[in-house]
């Protein structure tokens, strides 16, 4: 299924995505084990039903395996119809910088058309920031900027080459 979203039709697209907002509650509980909290758990599949009302689908999910951004990851998978054995869990991606985000995104098969990243932040925020040459002060928990890179494959990627297509949060209204 084709996106709605204006972009040209040679351009690959990425989904820079922020995790659902995570609890605090258990102590005990490292950073990496953090779950999402009730906001988190209503405000992800919310996410992902926007992304399906305009006929996003993107032909990979990566995501860092901490919970609250595996969880995230899934909730956007199961609204775009994607089987949550088609989400691919990815180390690197929880403690990745900026420069290592990029490095990572440049590894991914020229057959991958859209990319959704589902990881944290600072990070989100600066990825963004970097590709898409944009100003923004910080990514909202489930957040998303989608940008699009005309003529340009996952390996050729550089900083401010993207377009930004939308910027797209829980509390922005529709």
């Amino acid at each position: 299924m084709k996106s709605r979203i204006s972009s040209p039709p040679d351009a690959i697209r990425l989904f820079i995505c922020r995790h659902a907002k995570s609890s605090w509650r258990n102590a005990s509980l490292g950073d990496f084990d953090r779950p999402l909290n009730n906001r988190g758990e209503r405000d992800a599949p919310a996410m992902g039903y926007r992304l399906a009302r305009q006929g996003i689908r993107p032909d990979l999910i990566m995501t860092s395996p901490a919970a609250r951004a595996l969880a995230t990851a899934l909730h956007y998978a199961h609204q775009l119809g994607i089987p949550p054995e088609q989400v691919r869990r990815n180390p690197a991606q929880y403690t990745a910088s900026v420069p290592g985000l990029i490095s990572l995104i440049r590894t991914v098969d020229s057959s991958v058309a859209t990319l959704m990243l589902v990881g944290h932040n600072p990070e989100s925020t600066g990825l963004a920031n970097e590709l898409g040459g944009l100003h923004l002060d910080n990514i909202p928990t489930s957040g998303i900027v989608a940008l699009a890179f005309p003529q340009c494959t996952w390996a050729d990627l550089r900083a401010g080459c993207g377009t930004l297509l939308f910027f797209d949060y829980p509390k922005k209204q529709e």
